[in-house]
């Protein structure tokens, strides 16, 4: 029982702090599931599983606003899936700490640039929909679908940022795609693969997706309810806090 309880309440603060900057939950709830015994690759596969429910609990909230473009969404999937199959299936081959320093560096620098981009994904302004411009989205739809399939933490604020950088998404529209596309269908495909060639420890995913449902539906009631500014403080501060632990290992 004790287990189970702080199975819950990691995957309930990972997902609520995840569904309100966009990203980030493995930050918590990953290393939790090594810490409690788990090798990395069946932690990895476990925490993909569960993640999946964070979408869900997202998706049960941002449907309601119905802000989701139904052809923006096909070009994310499209764009992403195959990144996410790779990556999933490559994972066991590239060293776990040569991944998550190069992760940590990155991150960190998503943090700070957005830190130092005070207008970055404050307005809804739409970018590069057509031709080159959205081929170029594509292809960095592509990178960060492979790295969602591969590591797990914090990959979701690369497609955050992505949406907002590239296509000209505001936080609050962002985290909706991400959230939704990301947290529910890359992740369900990148769980499926990581399910079926590796191991997931099923009897502890009960108080993960329970955690996992209901910290996505709060985190993404509050981004919502407190708009852009708060979006954009949350996302800054999850992807410092993630990049310094990952490099800090």
């Amino acid at each position: 029982m004790l287990e189970q309880l702080i199975l819950f309440v990691a995957a309930l603060a990972a997902n609520f702090f995840s569904a309100l900057s966009g990203g980030g939950a493995g930050l918590i709830q990953l290393p939790i599931l090594i810490f409690l015994g788990l090798p990395f690759a069946v932690a990895l596969a476990t925490h993909k599983v569960a993640s999946v429910a964070l979408g869900l609990g997202a998706t049960l909230r941002h449907l309601k606003e119905s802000h989701l473009e139904r052809r923006f969404s096909l070009i994310i999937l499209g764009a992403g899936l195959p990144g996410v199959v790779l990556g999933a299936v490559t994972i066991l081959q590239i060293p776990e700490r040569v991944a998550t320093l190069a992760l940590g560096v990155l991150t960190l620098g998503l943090g700070l640039y957005s830190v130092f981009k005070p207008r970055l994904g404050m307005e809804h302004a739409p970018l590069n929909r057509q031709g080159w411009g959205l081929a170029g989205g594509m292809a960095g739809l592509f990178v960060v679908g492979f790295l969602n399939g591969s590591i797990a933490s914090g990959t979701g604020l690369f497609l955050t940022l992505w949406l907002i950088r590239w296509f000209g998404l505001d936080y609050t529209r962002a985290v909706a795609y991400t959230l939704i596309l990301c947290g529910l269908v890359w992740n369900g495909t990148g769980a499926l693969v990581l399910g079926v060639i590796g191991t997931v420890a099923w009897d502890w995913m009960p108080a993960l997706l329970a955690g996992s449902i209901i910290g996505g539906y709060l985190g993404s009631h509050l981004a919502i309810k407190k708009g852009n500014l708060w979006v954009k403080r949350a996302f800054e501060i999850v992807t410092i806090l993630i990049g310094i632990k990952l490099i800090a290992g």
